[in-house]
């Protein structure tokens, strides 16, 4: 698979579980090679911690050419925020109708059914302060659970008032 950019590649991330989370020991996530032992992610992570879509890392191939993601070589600015939806017991349609609020924000995202969630990718340039409010708002009316899995300093000073 490849685009304009460079080639797809899957890069892998070793991840810590703690308390039987998160439920696998290793994510991989779509990129596109950079062609210098790096690559730009191209998905949104659904456990990792500290990285977004859009970041650049270093990777390291093993011996049976997987490859392994390394340190964080350039940051997009972009947010990964992930929820875990409680309204509806989560269903389908629960999912696409958060999506479909963020959305019309400017953020992008995607649901996956086995564990209710969906993970947002919070681009720099939308409204911060539109977005946190959405999140916080869905949180006090118990319509999810939120994780920042990966935010800015930009994120941390938006007002959510």
């Amino acid at each position: 698979m490849t685009n304009s950019e460079g080639p797809y590649v899957k890069v892998h991330f070793r991840l810590e579980i703690t308390d039987d989370w998160p439920p696998a020991s290793v994510e991989s996530l779509w990129a596109v090679d950079q062609g210098d032992g790096t690559a730009r992610l191209d998905n949104t992570p659904w456990f990792v911690r500290g990285i977004a879509c859009g970041d650049i890392v270093a990777t390291e191939p093993d011996e049976e050419g997987v490859r392994w993601a390394g340190e964080v070589v350039r940051r997009s600015e972009n947010c990964t925020i992930r929820l875990i939806v409680l309204r509806d017991g989560g269903s389908g349609a629960a999912r696409q109708s958060v999506l479909n609020a963020f959305h019309d924000l400017g953020v992008c995202g995607e649901g996956i059914e086995r564990f209710r969630m969906v993970a947002l990718d919070v681009p720099p340039t939308v409204d911060l302060a539109k977005v946190r409010k959405l999140l916080n708002h869905g949180v006090a009316k118990e319509w999810w659970h939120m994780e920042e899995g990966c935010v800015t300093a930009q994120w941390r000073t938006a007002s959510a008032d």
